[in-house]
């Protein structure tokens, strides 16, 4: 088998790595070798013990532990497969699932080749989505930091001045002009507000470098072309770039909606045909940020000012592509609103699966003139 004699299946988690080895001229069920910990050192050893590089292959599950085994073994010329977990096949009625199982299940299905390798960033890559999920994390903190204030001020029965916007410039005026009688109250207070500011001003800082990176990176003339979209600016962009990488690993348009988890789920059988919700199963993060740019295409086409700004120094092609989306995602979502009754939520996220199909073809132009070819090999 083309010099290859074990598929070695790993379980990694954070201390320990459960192994087990499925020989390639063999149909017997996979060895289980034990566990290790979950250290280089015990890694390089184990290699030692199994044999020459090029005699293996190594699988595992892509998870919380990230790439650095991955890059281990890279470095020690070995082949290793990064396992997408919701494309591993499974076996119904099987109830027990534990370390050594799913090792020897690993090296079973890798020998088979029945495993979907998952993409692996470079460590340039990994540290670009590192610092988008970061600025996203600290959202998510603001937002409920928010809400806390907002729940203090409910319970005591505060109401903000009427045609005062809640977090505009009048109400943060008037957040900070509060006192209270109790010091434990004030001082509850003064925690909840100045919380919300520490943060602000973490998220500040990260879209700061944000900017920076957008402009320095690799992926710096992709990050400025896909600003010529309305509704993606530079966050956006930056975010779409780093959760996906290299836009030419997708062959078609279609394979970057299924990795979003934006497509629609489907149960048929026979003659009925029965379609669902999204499937969810694919990148959250290229999802929520494809979704939020989506509700830009509810207004009318048109290039406003801010736009054209945008597209300034992009190419013709790509801006092309921007203005074509307009046109058919504003068509899309009137079609599924007022022609067939769908709501709001459901157009945009049918919407955002276009989007992602025009931020594709624009993304593929601008990689295929960087690096000089006319298409896909």
């Amino acid at each position: 088998m083309n010099g290859i004699t074990k598929y070695v299946g790993m379980d990694v988690s954070k201390d320990t790595i459960a192994v087990a080895v499925a020989d390639g001229d063999s149909r017997d069920g996979a060895r289980y070798l034990g566990a290790i910990p979950n250290r280089p050192e015990s890694v390089r050893k184990l290699v030692r013990r199994l044999g020459a590089p090029e005699q293996l292959q190594v699988c595992y599950e892509a998870g919380p532990t990230g790439y650095e085994l991955w890059r281990l073994l890279a470095s020690m010329d070995i082949e290793c497969m990064v396992v997408a977990p919701s494309l591993i096949p499974k076996q119904p009625g099987n109830r027990v699932k534990t370390d050594r199982r799913d090792a020897q299940r690993l090296a079973e299905l890798h020998r088979t080749g029945d495993l979907k390798p998952a993409w692996v960033p470079s460590e340039e890559d990994e540290a670009l989505r590192d610092l988008v999920r970061a600025r996203e994390d600290s959202k998510h903190d603001l937002l409920r930091a928010k809400h806390r204030l907002g729940k203090f001020f409910l319970r005591r029965g505060i109401r903000q001045p009427v045609g005062v916007r809640a977090w505009s410039t009048k109400y943060r005026v008037w957040v900070k002009s509060l006192t209270f009688d109790f010091s434990a109250v004030q001082t509850t207070f003064d925690e909840y507000r100045l919380t919300i500011e520490e943060i602000e001003a973490r998220v500040e800082r990260l879209e700061g470098e944000i900017h920076i990176q957008a402009e320095i990176s690799r992926y710096a003339p992709i990050i400025k072309a896909l600003q010529s979209f309305r509704g993606i600016k530079e966050i956006a962009a930056t975010t779409m770039v780093a959760e996906v990488g290299s836009f030419l690993r997708f062959d078609k348009a279609s394979q970057l909606m299924a990795y979003s988890g934006t497509v629609p789920s489907e149960h048929s059988s026979g003659s009925a045909v029965r379609r669902g919700g999204i499937t969810k199963t694919g990148n959250s993060h290229l999802r929520r940020i494809a979704i939020e740019s989506a509700w830009s295409y509810r207004h009318r086409p048109s290039v406003s000012a801010t736009i054209k700004k945008r597209q300034e120094g992009v190419p013709p092609t790509v801006c092309a592509i921007a203005w074509k989306a307009q046109i058919r995602l504003h068509q899309k979502y009137r079609h599924l609103t007022l022609e067939r009754g769908k709501s709001g939520q459901v157009a945009i996220t049918a919407v955002a699966r276009e989007l992602l199909g025009f931020v594709w073809d624009a993304a593929c132009e601008i990689e295929r003139q960087r690096l000089g070819v006319s298409e896909v090999a």
